[in-house]
């Protein structure tokens, strides 16, 4: 997510100076690869990059063809084949074993539904977006269709005039039934082979971070360079400063029966409570209790959670633990507050993508999987 964001923010500096740009995306992906779909990268007339298709290898090759593709005014898809056991012709031993598809596609500064603009209204609120970008493998010489289409809620962004209209009412169809859990990437077989990479893209994740302790900027810091927005709460004022917190989007000052209705939660909206205030826990856990927020993590030995369960039991509330992670974080031998802030984060990202935490050499088949 912090890499479309990233994206974004180059677009608008270059767009201001009017520099001509190419967007090149990650569509799909056979086998292993370091990057995988929806992977995004912006290149400028001279040469200038933002965010990532690989690990470094292919930036190079895809560089060239980007400053090809704004020249000359065209998309284009590039397959790179990293299967080649002689996969010098990239310049370095990829050692990745996969085929990478990759749209590249001139970005239109006067269109105001080009694919940067179609990413920058996904991003605009904090609804989930479903992003359509058209490509044709057996076609990759020609012409592609590329980012087009945006639906998000019941608005629909983009322009449909480049798919062709058997495709665009089979689409249409597929747009209803679609569940929007995560992205995939269909192809039309009997449609000239036409592939669709339907991509889900939610908001970024809110981070609710309760103290503004000295172990908390470790969190902070963290959050910032994952691309997540914090919004730290504290009820005191000589800690919970911009000064100290600079990462923050929002700082909430005051009691906790003050700040918890002014806390504003979604599916992709996590809470740590790390107050070290026994009391104050109280009255956020209980108020978090009635929100829909997949992870809250709370920082303490399980004894603290324990009588936080049962001071709420005693009042005639039903704590569900589903959601809640007490002690905070996952075991890797965290002990200092940046390794406990690491942690937290795995841990996170684990409930987030809905992955049972394992060493991935004990993994079976690929890291990633199949598909998107």
């Amino acid at each position: 997510m912090k890499e479309l964001q990233q994206i974004i923010q180059a677009y608008e500096v270059y767009k201001s100076e009017n520099l001509a740009m190419a967007l090149a995306t990650v569509v799909k992906v056979d086998g292993s690869a370091y990057r995988r779909p929806g992977a995004r990268m912006l290149v400028t007339q001279d040469g200038a990059l933002t965010g990532a298709i690989s690990g470094g290898c292919l930036e190079g090759d895809a560089l060239r063809k980007a400053q090809t593709v704004i020249f000359q005014g065209k998309s284009m898809l590039v397959t790179y084949d990293t299967t080649d056991e002689d996969d010098q012709k990239f310049g370095v031993g990829l050692g990745c074993n996969g085929i990478i598809h990759v749209l590249i596609e001139p970005i239109d500064l006067n269109d105001p539904k080009n694919p940067i603009e179609l990413i920058k209204e996904a991003l605009s609120d904090r609804q989930t977006s479903l992003l359509l970008t058209v490509f044709s493998i057996p076609r990759s010489k020609s012409e592609q269709i590329g980012t087009v289409f945006l639906k998000k809620g019941h608005h629909e962004y983009g322009s449909t005039d480049k798919i062709p209209p058997q495709l665009w009412l089979r689409l249409k169809h597929e747009l209803k039934a679609f569940e929007g859990g995560k992205s995939q990437i269909h192809t039309f077989e009997d449609l000239e082979d036409i592939s669709v990479f339907f991509e889900i893209i939610k908001p970024v994740t809110r981070i609710l971070l309760f103290g503004a302790g000295n172990d908390t900027i470790p969190v902070a810091k963290l959050a910032d360079i994952l691309g997540f927005e914090l919004v730290l709460i504290d009820g005191r004022k000589n800690l919970a400063t911009p000064a100290r917190f600079p990462q923050a989007k929002q700082i909430i000052q005051g009691a906790a029966e003050e700040v918890v209705g002014q806390i504003e939660t979604d599916l992709n909206t996590v809470a740590l409570l790390m107050t070290h205030n026994f009391e104050y826990e109280v009255v956020v856990l209980e108020k978090l209790l009635t929100c829909m927020v997949p992870y809250v993590g709370i920082l303490g030995p399980k004894r603290k959670t324990e009588k936080l369960v049962q001071r709420l039991n005693s009042k005639g509330i039903k704590v569900s633990m589903e959601n809640v992670y007490a002690p905070i974080g996952l075991e890797i031998g965290a002990e200092t507050s940046e390794e406990i802030a690491l942690s937290i984060f795995a841990e996170i990202k684990a409930v987030l993508n809905q992955k049972q935490p394992i060493f991935l050499r004990e993994k079976e088949g690929p890291i990633h999987e199949i598909g998107a």
